[in-house]
């Protein structure tokens, strides 16, 4: 990597961190010049305005969410085993950025203001929404949940966990959170399961990741 590519690499880095505190719309270039060390002009020699800075950093956050989530459930097994790691993950990745998930708090951010922001997060929310979709499509493929379960409709509850969790998380107690994200996850499996008199607990023996 060469020394401007690190430098910029430096500044997302810091971008990021102040993002995940304070929002994309709470990054400014002034705030950002000093975590960095660095005067305005030099930020913006890297990035050509604050729309571009804030896309950089929603496109950063989305690659250390996919090689915090989906990295590690790619390498799990196909079917349940490999659902169950994906939301694991997701849910760890909550737990791990208590200061905020930058995607999450992104929605939040940009789901009224039409724009450059709004697009990419859509465009990046999609993504993890049709990725989601396709790993319940692959459990039913494996028969392991019943052949009729909407994968989509199932993609989407998930996800509205993850948001509950989300909020959870940042206004009370952490761990109840997460447990009741878990137990409304497994509900949603049990729900679906192709073998419905399976106990939640031979599910959780059969398919932890």
């Amino acid at each position: 990597m060469n020394k401007g590519a690190a430098t910029r690499d430096m500044i997302l880095k810091r971008a990021y961190a102040i993002a995940c505190q304070s929002g994309l719309e709470g990054l400014s270039i002034g705030d950002l010049a000093a975590a960095a060390g660095m005067s305005k002009s030099g930020v913006f020699a890297h990035f050509g305005s604050r729309e571009d800075l804030q896309l950089a950093v929603i496109d950063y956050g989305a690659q250390q969410f996919a090689e915090s989530v989906l990295m590690p459930a790619l390498r799990a097994k196909r079917g349940l085993v490999r659902l169950r790691k994906l939301v694991a993950c997701w849910f760890d990745w909550v737990r791990d950025n208590r200061h905020g998930c930058l995607l999450m708090g992104a929605v939040n951010e940009y789901d009224a203001r039409p724009g450059a922001q709004r697009d990419r997060v859509t465009e990046t929310m999609d993504r993890w929404r049709n990725g989601t979709s396709r790993a319940v499509s692959i459990a039913i493929e494996t028969h392991e949940l019943h052949a009729d379960t909407d994968a989509r409709q199932l993609a989407f509850e998930i996800l509205g966990i993850a948001l509950a969790l989300h909020q959870e998380t940042q206004l009370f107690d952490p761990k109840q959170a997460r447990i009741h994200a878990d137990r409304a996850f497994d509900r949603l499996i049990l729900a679906n399961l192709s073998q419905p008199n399976l106990s939640q607990a031979n599910l959780s023996q059969i398919n932890s990741p």
